[in-house]
């Protein structure tokens, strides 16, 4: 579970700051790869705790209620990771795969700059 956390802060950190920072460096399909991995991650990494802790009474034992606390959040992680692999396998099946700076730059573009300076509509004149 600590592997799954440091690889999670590391997998975050690319998907957050390289799109941004560094748009040439970053690749869909690798940050698709790497979601689905961390998603294997804390699947595993959940179900392995939970099967070498068990079901336990813990009473009033803290570190018993620590650990099934660490248990249960693993299962959240897992299905936020899960949540975002859909969406990103579905955003990479339509060919919107995380909007760059570059693709934002060139989708905003107005459509008056495509058209002909004849075709355009004049300025209302100052009186």
């Amino acid at each position: 579970m600590l592997f799954s956390s440091v690889w999670s802060l590391l997998v975050l950190g690319y998907l957050f700051f390289v799109p941004m920072y560094y748009a040439r460096f970053f690749q869909g399909l690798a940050a698709l790869a790497v979601e689905s991995i961390t998603m294997i991650f804390w699947f595993a990494g959940s179900i392995a705790l939970a099967a070498y802790w068990g079901a336990p009474k813990c009473g009033g034992n803290k570190f018993c209620g620590s650990v099934e606390a660490a248990i249960a959040f693993g299962f959240f992680l897992w299905v936020a990771f899960s949540f975002l692999v859909f969406v990103d396998t579905l955003s990479f099946w339509h060919g919107r795969v995380h909007t760059t700076a570059d693709n934002v730059e060139a989708a905003v573009t107005p459509a008056a700059a495509d058209t002909p300076a004849a075709e355009q509509p004049k300025p209302a004149e100052a009186a």
